[in-house]
């Protein structure tokens, strides 16, 4: 599932955080607890916004694809 996961992390969310400025990094995923976690760059990592880009733009589109997937964290 982390492979599919990243998949659509390079598909679907990078290009939407690209077109802004920012970026996304993949930094695991904890199947026990269902927990992705993520490192926000660009204009991303110090955009005052960026917890809500991570809410609506990021978990949003995971849970989507992976209902299993219980919460997207921010690195750092």
């Amino acid at each position: 599932m982390e492979e599919q996961i990243k998949k659509l992390i390079e598909e679907e969310i990078r290009p939407a955080l690209q077109s802004h400025g920012g970026d996304i990094d993949f930094k695991g995923f904890d199947q026990a607890s269902g927990v992705v976690t993520v490192a926000l760059t660009g204009a991303c990592g110090t955009c005052p916004f960026a917890q809500e880009t991570l809410r609506v733009q990021v978990e949003q589109v995971i849970r989507r694809s992976f209902p299993s997937v219980t919460a997207v964290k921010r690195e750092g």
